[in-house]
């Protein structure tokens, strides 16, 4: 199992906690960062909104790509995964871009494709905002071009979003065949697409039985098309303690819905702007996410189990968020990761 950390760029991950003893700025990502590496984590995954959907929209948040840059010429072993969202980036630009900064990284950097979700933001960033299946019809003209420009000097394309004509970009990446491409969804239509044009498939917080039909279900689509296997990842939050009772008690405390409700309206504009699965709770909506679904709570031994279990359906890799967070992946590292 391979481990990766969610960058805290919003300043946490709790809906109902204020202050949670980490600061989103660069210092305290860049800190993090470097001490994660020395820990033994394997990747980072730097979201991308333009706005805080967590603890407000007023509240500060990391650009996502600049921070990527900066985190590239700093760290040595570390996969970036950044999120980029189609509607916010003309695809053969951020080819360019994404293939500098994989050549500042060493061949380190990954992307995580995100079909957007929150109308408020692209109103105030002056996007156009695509409904649910035009969005993924954007996104699958936007991989072709990405990819395209990657793999060819010359590449055209006439699409119904992008027109690209002779296109040279130079250098190209250092991964090859390219750099992987992540990406989630639960419909139809997104699972499709990721099967048939991305490299890796995440999931959100979810037990391991039903994460394991969705790994089962993937590969299923996978090979159909003939693609080889695909890398899973799910979303944890991560509550190590010494006794399960202790665990219990900071589920409670970061699930009371009273003491913040900030982010709610964001949160339902999420709901409402995707397509999922399931029904929200009030707790799925208290940690990102869904983070608290995967179970990683309990004692060490317990989580280990679970970390097991994750394994035994196919997960490949766990993106651990928690809360303060350079304290708990330090208590993590030493009592989950360490045998």
């Amino acid at each position: 199992m391979r481990y990766g950390f969610w960058l805290p760029v919003f300043g946490g991950w709790l809906r109902n906690v204020d202050d949670e003893g980490m600061d989103g700025g660069w210092d305290y990502a860049r800190r993090l960062t470097l001490r994660a590496e020395k820990l033994g984590y394997a990747l980072t995954l730097i979201a991308e909104l333009n706005l805080n959907d967590i603890k407000g929209v007023e509240a500060p948040s990391l650009d996502a790509w600049s921070t990527a840059a900066a985190l590239a010429a700093i760290t040595e072993k570390l996969e970036l995964m950044v999120a980029v969202r189609p509607t916010f980036h003309n695809p053969a630009l951020l080819a360019k871009q994404a293939a500098n900064i994989d050549r500042i990284s060493k061949g380190r950097l990954t992307m995580n494709v995100v079909s957007s979700w929150w109308k408020d933001e692209a109103t105030k960033y002056g996007i156009a905002f695509d409904e649910h299946d035009d969005r993924y019809a954007r996104t699958s003209e936007w991989l072709d071009v990405v990819d395209g420009c990657w793999r060819e000097q010359g590449f055209s394309y006439e699409g119904r979003f992008y027109h690209v004509k002779d296109n040279i970009l130079s250098p190209k990446p250092v991964a090859k065949p390219r750099p992987r491409l992540y990406a989630g969804g639960e419909s139809e239509t997104a699972k499709n697409l990721i099967a048939a044009k991305c490299d890796a498939y995440l999931m959100h917080g979810d037990d391991p039985e039903t994460v394991g039909r969705k790994i089962a279900d993937m590969r299923r689509r996978r090979e159909a098309l003939g693609l080889p296997p695909m890398v899973f990842g799910v979303a944890g939050y991560a509550i190590v303690r010494d006794s399960e009772a202790e665990a219990q008690r900071e589920v409670e405390r970061i699930t009371d819905v009273q003491q913040s409700a900030r982010g709610y309206a964001n949160y339902q504009q999420w709901i409402s702007g995707s397509k999922l699965e399931q029904k929200i709770s009030l707790e799925d909506y208290s940690v990102s996410n869904r983070g608290l679904r995967s179970g990683l709570v309990g004692t060490p031994e317990q989580v280990k189990q679970r970390i097991a279990d994750f394994e035994a359906v196919g997960a490949d890799l766990v993106l651990l968020q928690s809360s303060p967070q350079l304290e708990e992946m330090e208590r993590f590292a030493a009592q989950v990761m360490s045998n």
